[in-house]
């Protein structure tokens, strides 16, 4: 397609028809709506990610502040600036004035004021060591040379304001006036003045309240003199110590003795050089007066009013300024002095700073005794009457003026949020900034309200040393509660609130500026001409280009100063003058609002008054359910560190930091924390031990509380830490849980009960102990039996056919038992590893044993008569069909008794036979930890689908190709599962390695009188018998001492030692069992025929004695049937069927074929040695 090009030549104006316009708007609405859309749906991301960011500002997590204060960047003199020279020098003049007292009190309370108060804190009575109090004032006495300094400079400023203001209104007809002051009521100059001359009463009132300085100040002086006596021994030259000494007594002078206040009204006021007259001046004394009397109208108005804002402050200002009137022109008002004490009833008390409360009556009357005199005693005294029943009423009505504060103070909260949380609509933008306006501030009245309550109650009640009642401890710091719920408030909404403020002060300002325009245009249309018109009209010029700009504090008071002028001729209708006077307090309020809330709402005062922190906590433990106002408290005890960093008596203030820190978190620990633990453990233990009936825990009887409230609130800041009481209580639960598990191991399944109901019904996130777990039937510990396995063996009896062993005696009225299962567990509990310890253990214990063993075998009347019976033997067997006589073996066991018996009553034979059952327990045990090796790994490998067949996790990880880590873990898997599956298949034949270990030295040609073992077993089973059947007879008596009903250890022990000998066949050819049980029948018979006899004679008594016979050989024949069962069993164990030369030629024959099929010709066997080390 052609493309039409215009020819160059053919160029014309464009007809504009506006449809341009029309696209762009267009576009620009879509793109507008587009934006809008856009943010809307970002804002929405935002909060459905995270809930904190917004408008809500937390206090506990601030890594930033906002800070709205408008800082001035002009100066006064760019700032004061119109066609009246004069007026601009006056105005400049009291302008600088007003700033530099604002700097010096915002010194005094920040610098001096804490220093004074926190000095001596921080160390407690017992760790003042002796010197202490004097170190810590020669570290004070550089801070007391700035605060001398500081004082001096008030002076200096006092005098300046008062020949600045006398300079102005001049009662000296002729001479010439600076500028016309007839009207012209320069107020915010007094209150200045006042403010200053309060500063220098608090630092009278700190210093005279501070007993430890004046303490420590005697004690330094007296340090000094002793310095003077021998100046060499402290390293210091005379000559310095005098001028230090005179420096000294100038500081005492004027800071300690109580007289700042009075040397600054006793100044010398008047110029000496013919300068500013100040005390004949009447002018001057009227205007001073009627300022005074002005500012009090005000005050006195709006004292203990719910619109209070700083009257109580500027009430101390006006008695300052009434005294300091009285010292120079040395007039009084009576009746001015009157309406100033009955103040008194109205606000008894007034706080100063921190616990320095202020009594205007004493101040009063100290100040002017000669006003006092006056007055009459009666109303002097009211006023101290009225102030004792003030703190009586105020105790009864504290919990009601509570619930008051507390609607008031919640229907503010919602109002500030719905205020907030609309949006703005512009056609009613003044309206609402108005509503906010008037919300903001009525924040702050609750605030000044609740803060002069708290402190006055509070400080009279310390300052009278009244005792405070638990319920007026609990209101007041449910009033604390509130003062920071405003602050935080405030502080939470701080973004809408720092956007508001803006919007506010412009408004304001507006407002102030039409009032004065109208003014102007007033003062413009008179067309009179005088020199005060054009100073009102330079005044009104000034007031409206300052408020052109931010409400700085500077401007706001050059404003104040201004119209001071511009207010004279009538310029502003009454009408006109209220409200403007009204806009610009709101205006002093709305631009310091954040500084003034803070300063309301600051809780440093409560450091004097901490012993109130117990109660409140007993308080707060005792009613869980509001327990979230805990952040407000700590948030209150955290306002006194800025101040304590002002603290000069110390090495560093950290110091006195850490001491707070320390005693509040004991406090804490002590009154909530440690209860609380308590508390939850108890409920955990008595939960899972219910089936005990430990008590009524109906909490319809004695009621119940819920704690888990403590443990949804949110951590707790304080210092630079977070108190978490949930880590906390967890914290303790899982240290005591553990600690205990670990004292008794068989207590874990409680302890873990315990753990889980504490997840369930506290929400607690406990930690897994993984503590080796024990059953609570888990008896002797098979660490403990190893370790013991000498007493283990003598106390224990054994069962061959249950595998179980059972304590022979015991002082309680059950006795203990050990079965497969509990060695399965202990097993489980130490790993199998401790298997083969416990075999060497037993090796090292046979050792010992069959030393004994040997010994006994070796004994020449032992040995003498085991060869005379193997002789006998060997001379009658073929007469006696091969087996060993009956009577042989008793004969033998009479003839060892002949050698002697122990105080127990034992022949050597029964301490023999009692050798033979301790190796048999010992057999026993190593049979029962095979067995319980084998019970705990087919446990463990039950999670195993397929033992033939158990996937090899290595090779799958290497064909995944996994990472190390992996291959790691997957070869330590295969091992664990192969162990298992061997451990589960076999288990090992511990038994042939103990015959294996001591076969070869018993067989030995030096131990040739062990082979007379076997003839001595015949002999020992009848012991044997004759032991058992008495011990199963005791348990039919009462003194059940020595009753047993088993004892398979010696069928066990005879069967060992049988083996390591290789002398069953040897015992076999005795046929010895045999013969006893001929023997027996032989007798059973006899007694029988003997009956059938008798029953024929009646004789009744032989028939019984019969029966008995015939009953105790059934016994001894059944006992010597057990004991043959019992050894037939046992020798099952070592291969009895097997003798020692078969099992060589067997084991030949194995390494023989092994040997062919490996094609390995070198020797290869191994010895059974290397198993056991």
């Amino acid at each position: 397609m052609a493309v039409e090009t215009l020819s160059p030549d053919w160029e014309f104006d464009r007809v504009d028809d506006g449809s341009q316009k029309i696209h762009a708007e267009v576009q620009l609405k879509n793109y507008g709506k587009f934006l809008e859309e856009y943010t809307s749906q970002l804002r929405r991301i935002e909060n459905a990610l995270d809930d904190s960011i917004g408008d809500v500002w937390d206090f506990n997590l601030d890594p930033i502040a906002l800070k709205l204060l408008p800082y001035e960047q002009s100066s006064l003199l760019e700032l004061i600036k119109t066609e009246n020279k004069v007026l601009n020098k006056v105005i400049t003049v009291y302008a600088a004035l007003c700033c530099e007292i604002k700097k010096l009190k915002y010194e005094a309370e920040i610098k001096f004021y804490n220093g004074l108060l926190f000095y001596g804190e921080g160390a407690t009575d017992s760790s003042m060591m002796e010197g202490d109090c004097q170190i810590q004032m020669g570290r004070f006495i550089s801070f007391l040379q700035e605060l001398s300094c500081f004082v001096t400079r008030c002076y200096e400023v006092v005098v300046n304001v008062v020949h600045q203001l006398a300079a102005l209104y001049i009662s000296n007809k002729v001479a010439p006036k600076i500028i016309e002051t007839t009207g012209v009521h320069f107020q915010t100059m007094y209150e200045h003045l006042g403010e200053l001359l309060t500063v220098l009463l608090t630092l009278d009132e700190i210093i005279d309240n501070h007993i430890t300085l004046k303490d420590h100040w005697t004690m330094y002086k007296r340090l000094l003199k002793s310095v003077h006596h021998n100046p060499s021994k402290f390293g210091i030259q005379e000559e310095k110590l005098k001028p230090f000494e005179k420096f000294l007594l100038k500081l005492e002078g004027q800071l300690l003795d109580g007289v700042i206040f009075q040397a600054c009204i006793e100044q010398q006021f008047d110029s000496l050089n013919g300068g500013v007259s100040v005390s004949k001046n009447s002018t001057f004394a009227e205007e001073f007066a009627h300022s005074i009397r002005s500012i009090f109208a005000n005050v006195e108005a709006r004292l203990g009013e719910p619109s209070e804002i700083d009257q109580r402050d500027k009430y101390v200002g006006i008695c300052g300024l009434f005294v300091l009137h009285f010292q120079i022109f040395r007039t009084i008002d009576k009746k001015f002095y009157k309406s100033l004490l009955d103040i008194c009833k109205k606000v008894p008390a007034i706080t100063l700073t921190a616990n320095i409360i202020w009594f205007p009556d004493n101040f009063l009357i100290q100040k002017i005794p000669a006003a006092a005199k006056l007055l009459d005693r009666k109303s002097l005294q009211a006023i101290k009457i009225h102030r004792d029943t003030f703190l009586q009423q105020k105790s009864q009505l504290l919990t009601k003026e509570v619930q008051s504060y507390y609607v008031f103070v919640s229907s503010w909260m919602m109002k500030m949020e719905s205020i907030l949380s609309k949006e703005q609509r512009m056609d009613k933008f003044a309206e609402d900034l108005t509503n906010r306006c008037n919300v903001f501030i009525q924040g702050f009245l609750y605030a000044y309200s609740i803060s002069n309550i708290i402190k006055t109650t509070m400080n009279l009640y310390m300052s009278m040393q009244k005792p405070m009642t638990k319920t007026s401890v609990k209101a007041l710091c449910r009033l604390v509660e509130l003062l920071k719920a405003i602050e935080h408030m405030f502080y939470r909404r701080s973004m809408v609130v720092a956007d508001s403020v803006s919007h506010i002060t412009q408004h304001l300002q507006h407002q102030a500026l039409n009032s004065i325009s109208v003014a102007k245009k007033r003062v413009i249309s008179d067309k009179k001409y005088s020199e005060q018109r054009l100073d009102v009209l330079s005044a009104l010029v000034l007031a409206e280009n300052t408020l052109n700009g931010p409400s700085t504090k500077q401007r706001r008071l050059i404003v104040s100063l201004a119209l001071s002028v511009g207010t004279q001729l009538k310029t502003f209708k009454d009408e006109e003058l209220f409200p403007l006077q009204v806009v610009m307090k709101k205006l002093d309020l709305i631009s310091e609002l954040r500084e003034r809330v803070q300063a309301q709402c600051d809780c440093c005062f409560l450091y004097w008054h901490r012993a109130v922190f117990p109660i409140y906590l007993d308080d707060v433990y005792e009613n869980a359910v509001d327990a979230a106002r805990l952040h407000y408290m700590f948030s209150a005890l955290r306002d006194c560190v800025p101040a304590m960093m002002h603290a000069r008596h110390l090495e560093s203030y950290e110091i006195l930091l850490d001491c707070y820190d320390k005693e509040i978190m004991e406090i804490l620990n002590e009154h909530l924390l440690d209860k609380l633990c308590k508390e939850i453990e108890k409920d955990l233990r008595l939960s899972v031990h219910t089936h005990l009936k430990l008590d009524d825990r109906n909490p319809f009887k004695v009621g119940m509380k819920d704690r888990a409230l403590f443990f949804s609130l949110n951590p707790i800041r304080f210092f630079n830490r977070f108190i978490d009481i949930r880590a906390y209580v967890t914290h303790y639960l899982d240290k005591t849980f553990y600690n205990l598990t670990t004292v008794a191991l068989h207590d874990w399944a409680t302890y873990s009960e315990m753990r889980n109901l504490a997840t369930q019904r506290y929400g607690l996130v406990m930690t897994e102990a993984h503590l080796p777990s024990q059953t609570l039937e888990q008896g002797l510990d098979v660490l403990e039996i190893m370790r013991n396995i000498h007493i283990f063996v003598s106390r224990y009896l054994y069962n061959l056919n249950n595998q179980i062993f059972i304590e022979r005696t015991s002082n309680n009225k059950h006795l203990n038992t050990i079965n497969i299962r509990h060695i399965a567990n202990s097993i489980r509990t130490h790993g199998t590893g401790i298997m083969n310890t416990t075999v060497n253990f037993t090796y090292q214990f046979l050792k010992k044993k069959f030393y004994i063993f040997s010994q006994f075998m070796y004994d020449e009347h032992i040995k003498s008569r085991l060869i005379k019976d193997i002789r006998f033997f060997r001379e009658i067997k073929d007469q006696n069909d091969h087996k060993y006589p009956f009577e042989r073996a008793e004969k033998f066991n009479r003839g060892i008794r002949k050698l002697g018996i122990t105080p127990e009553g034992q022949s050597y034979l029964d301490q023999f036979r009692q050798l033979i059952s301790q190796i048999g327990n010992a057999m026993g045990y190593i049979r029962m930890i095979r067995s319980g090796g084998l019970h705990c790994s087919s446990n463990a490998i039950r999670f195993v689908p397929d033992l033939e067949d158990i996937i090899n996790f290595e090779e799958l990880v290497k064909e995944e190709g996994l990472a190390e880590e992996t291959l790691k873990a997957a070869r330590h898997l295969d091992s664990v599962l192969s162990d298992h599956t061997r451990n589960s298949a076999e288990g090992t034949e511990y038994f042939k390695m103990l015959v294996d270990v001591f076969a070869p030295e018993f067989r030995r040609p030096k131990n040739i009188h062990l082979r007379n073992f076997y003839i001595i077993v015949p002999p020992l089973t009848l012991n044997f018998v004759e032991h058992s059947i008495s011990c199963k007879e005791k348990l039919n008596k009462k003194n059940k001492i020595g009753a047993a009903f088993t004892d398979d250890g010696f069928a066990m022990g005879v069967a060992y030692i049988l083996k390591l000998l290789d002398q069953y066949q040897e015992f076999d050819s005795l046929h010895w069992f045999q013969s006893v049980r001929e023997k027996y029948l032989k007798e059973i018979r006899a007694v029988a025929k003997q009956q059938t006899v008798q029953s024929a004679g009646q004789d009744e008594k032989l028939l019984q004695t019969m029966n008995l016979t015939q009953k105790r050989l059934d016994v001894y024949l059944q006992e010597f049937e057990l004991l043959y069962f019992s050894l037939s069993s046992a020798r099952i164990f070592f291969r009895a069927d097997k003798t020692a030369a078969e099992e060589n030629q067997e084991k030949k024959e194995k390494e023989e074929e092994t040997k062919t099929s490996n094609g390995d010709l070198s020797d290869n066997t191994v010895s059974a040695d290397r198993v056991i080390k």
